[in-house]
């Protein structure tokens, strides 16, 4: 049975979507070679000739979050390198501050391996005082593994506006986690902000 937080981070389900066949991306590559609208698909996924990246073949993991952004304009963007040890638990310690009003925007880079990644999407549910205030849930793509001609990937969200006024002043407690059309978990964490009247 699932737990409480397990639903409330339960990405939406679109009624009679079917997750397609799985193929590799050598039978995508082979796939009706003629068809022009096919090839531009697969090379929006990133499907290309390029030399694969060499990978660690006892890391199983298909997607690998490498850092998280907020991005502010006119302002340095705050960077989690999720490769420092103790990146993750320092998020829900060290809370980050945000302007109230302000309009940001989340960033995160990845890597793909082994195999095409279908439908990642981040999902994040916010609470202050224990009562959940959001839930947001952000499609971000398919992506093939990367190559040695595309290394990373880089993806922005949707710009957002962080609430304003006394009453949304004061700390947030959000967890968050990268899924995938078979509702894998690439990464799932917990991290904490304070909207603040001016920036900190």
């Amino acid at each position: 049975m699932a737990s409480a937080a397990d639903e409330e981070l339960a990405a939406s389900k679109t009624d009679g979507f079917k997750v397609g066949e799985k193929k590799t991306v050598e039978e995508y590559a082979k796939l009706d070679q003629n068809d022009e609208s096919l090839n531009r698909w697969k090379a929006s996924l990133g499907i290309t000739n390029s030399p694969a990246l060499p990978i660690d073949p006892k890391d199983t993991r298909r997607c690998v979050i490498h850092s998280l952004a907020l991005e502010v304009a006119g302002r340095p963007d705050i960077t989690i390198d999720l490769s420092v040890p103790g990146a993750l638990q320092s998020l829900k310690s060290k809370p980050f501050s945000i302007k109230e009003g302000a309009k940001f925007r989340m960033k995160a880079t990845f890597k793909v391996q082994h195999d095409v990644l279908s439908g990642l999407k981040y999902i994040q549910v916010v609470k202050r005082k224990g009562i959940r205030v959001s839930k947001d849930e952000e499609m971000l793509g398919s992506y093939a593994p990367n190559t040695q001609e595309k290394p990373i990937y880089e993806k922005k969200f949707a710009e957002d506006e962080a609430p304003s006024g006394m009453i949304a002043r004061g700390h947030y407690e959000a967890v968050s986690r990268f899924a995938d059309d078979d509702d894998n978990d690439h990464l799932r964490f917990e991290w904490s902000f304070d909207i603040t009247k001016d920036w900190k």
